[in-house]
């Protein structure tokens, strides 16, 4: 395994660990529900081992988190317009309640019609 593959491992296994912690279930309670081993989980999360697309998918049902949150930042596109989000701000994001996740919501939701509405106005000006 050469160094972009380990370190693509490692980022995706960090964030199943950050998706496993935010849903608050150990190790060995993800891997009963997935039907695979606790040691398993381990070297996924550690990015020693690397499931199938289907282990891939089962993951992301069991942690209701959608497949882009773990390759999102790891696939480059030719898009230079896209600003992606920070991961740490993602991964402070995810660790919020449903409640918080809606108040930071509706602030981006606001704070970008201010954007837009100065941006008119600069424009007229």
């Amino acid at each position: 395994m050469n160094t972009v593959e380990r370190n693509l491992r490692k980022s995706i296994g960090k964030k199943i660990k950050l998706a496993r912690t935010k849903s608050e279930y150990t190790q060995e309670q993800l891997a009963e529900k997935l039907s695979l081993s606790p040691r398993y989980i381990s070297q996924l999360e550690r990015g020693i081992a690397f499931g199938s697309a289907s282990t891939i998918i089962n993951i992301c049902k069991a942690l209701d988190i959608n497949s882009d949150f773990l390759f999102k930042d790891l696939i480059q596109s030719d898009n230079t317009n896209i600003d992606f989000v920070e991961q740490d701000f993602l991964e402070d994001y995810i660790k919020l309640n449903t409640y918080n996740k809606i108040v930071i919501n509706a602030i981006t939701h606001e704070l970008v019609r201010i954007q837009k509405e100065e941006n008119i106005k600069e424009k007229i000006n």
